[in-house]
């Protein structure tokens, strides 16, 4: 992987960690487009620098961290699922589904249920719902339940746990917030057990080139976060659908008529 590779995949994972139409996917599109093979240290760089974005939402909601405490246990329970599943699960899933075609497909599916789901009118025109200080430790576990959807590339987890967060009773704000929140535990367990894995394969030209995509994912992600929380209040997520669904059609295309870069 080049410096400059590094930064474009890198642009991708902030701009879409946090909105709902899959990081991983994107990444993986971006990858292959790069001609970056999906293996070795690319794997590593790809989970590692979602902690620069992580690290945008600590800047960002570091005082609702440090003034609602009783937060982190519903957290953790919502964590708890992804955890077990993906310990169990993880190699089996990066082993058979990170591939363009199934990123394809999460991307067209997603989308048509953002579409569907999203409701058509918020804010004064629909009850505000639980705040999270009301949400119980049930539903933040079946939060985290959705939650293990994503593990599919493809499907985003911010878009399975805003729509989980809804299903449970909280307006878009609300379940977007949950969402960024939730992504601390999860990203973190995730990038920490990526780095046991491997740091020891890791070369000290490898180490910059994380260091400076974790910088870059970092600065791009601030910007993104604070974008779709405006966009979100305004216009919801079915645009985000549409979007999901377009793209998810132009690969499944290239896919199908066995374009070179969907064959990685």
């Amino acid at each position: 992987m080049t410096w400059l590779q590094a930064i474009v995949v890198a642009v991708v994972e902030g701009l879409t960690e946090f909105l709902p139409v899959s990081s991983t996917g994107h990444m993986i599109l971006a990858s292959a487009i790069l001609g970056i093979e999906e293996r070795g240290f690319a794997e590593t760089f790809e989970i590692v620098i979602q902690l620069g974005a992580i690290l945008a939402v600590l800047v960002l909601y570091y005082r609702r961290l440090l003034q609602d405490t009783a937060i982190y246990l519903k957290l953790a329970v919502a964590f708890l699922p992804t955890g077990v599943v993906g310990l169990l699960l993880y190699k089996i899933i990066r082993a058979y589904l990170f591939n363009p075609l199934t990123v394809s497909i999460s991307l067209l599916v997603g989308g048509a249920l953002l579409i569907l789901l999203d409701p058509k009118e918020e804010g004064e025109h629909k009850p505000v719902g639980l705040d999270l200080g009301g949400l119980s430790l049930f539903k933040a576990f079946l939060i985290g339940c959705v939650q293990c959807v994503s593990m599919i590339p493809g499907v985003s987890r911010s878009a399975a746990t805003i729509l989980g967060g809804m299903g449970m009773g909280l307006n878009r704000l609300q379940a977007a917030e949950f969402s960024f929140l939730l992504a601390i535990p999860t990203m973190f367990a995730a990038t920490g057990y990526e780095l046991y894995k491997s740091h020891d394969q890791i070369t000290s030209d490898q180490s910059g080139i994380l260091l400076l995509g974790m910088a870059v994912s970092f600065a791009v992600a601030w910007f993104a976060v604070r974008a779709f929380v405006g966009w979100l209040t305004r216009h919801g997520m079915a645009w985000f659908g549409w979007y999901r669904v377009g793209v998810g059609i132009i690969f499944l295309i290239l896919y199908l008529t066995g374009a070179s870069v969907m064959q990685l």
